[in-house]
């Protein structure tokens, strides 16, 4: 007999680019359930938090279904969350977009700023710099990802917390300018490339989550 597929909640605040996300989750082995229900992304096996758009945008709409506080109680007990691309931002504190400081989830210490580089929107297929002990990356190391993005986590500066281990902390680069590219934190893991859009690497990325619920 077959083991029972884990239970995935793509949680639906309002950003855009759900669709894609729930199709790519399910081909990675899970089933998938697009819901904004408090309960429901609370208990289910995981959770996913997309993003696409403004920092300040998608934490009024995460606040609205109540988002935050479901990432919280998840991480608190333990229960996994991926993060993607602005869905990977809100977990900072801050975001700072044109002059506007807006607060995050703060599941993370540091600010989400613009990319200093000479051409922004970050669009396009990048390599990252993956950290040895990586279980996301897992068979993936050297592939590339895609990115769309103009804003970034330009600095790391969490060591250790609570959850386990000490984070680890995947890099990229653009216009000469470094950014956190994904994190794996215990329960906690989140990507700035889209997975979904980021063809067979992006594929396997997912497996490699799934299979970790």
């Amino acid at each position: 007999m077959n083991p029972a597929r884990s239970q995935v909640v793509v949680l639906d605040y309002g950003s855009g680019n759900v669709r894609s996300v729930v199709r790519a989750v399910e081909r990675a082995g899970a089933e998938v359930t697009l819901a904004s229900d408090f309960d429901a992304a609370l208990e289910s096996d995981g959770l996913v938090v997309p993003g696409v758009g403004a920092f300040a945008a998608c934490m009024a709409g995460l606040r609205a279904v109540k988002g935050e506080r479901i990432i919280g109680r998840r991480l608190a007990g333990g229960r996994p969350v991926l993060g993607i691309c602005v869905g990977m931002q809100v977990l900072f504190e801050q975001g700072v977009e044109h002059g506007v400081t807006t607060e995050g989830c703060s599941e993370w210490p540091g600010v989400v700023s613009r990319l200093q580089a000479p051409v922004v929107p970050h669009m396009g297929w990048n390599t990252v710099e993956v950290p040895d002990e990586t279980s996301l990356f897992s068979g993936i190391q050297d592939e590339r990802f895609y990115f769309v993005h103009s804003y970034g986590a330009r600095e790391w500066v969490l060591e250790t917390n609570d959850r386990t281990r000490a984070p680890l902390v995947t890099w990229a680069e653009h216009g000469g300018d470094r950014f956190v590219a994904a994190v794996e934190n215990g329960p906690l893991t989140a990507t700035q490339f889209h997975p979904e859009k980021s063809g067979d690497a992006g594929a396997a990325l997912l497996r490699n989550w799934v299979a970790s619920l």
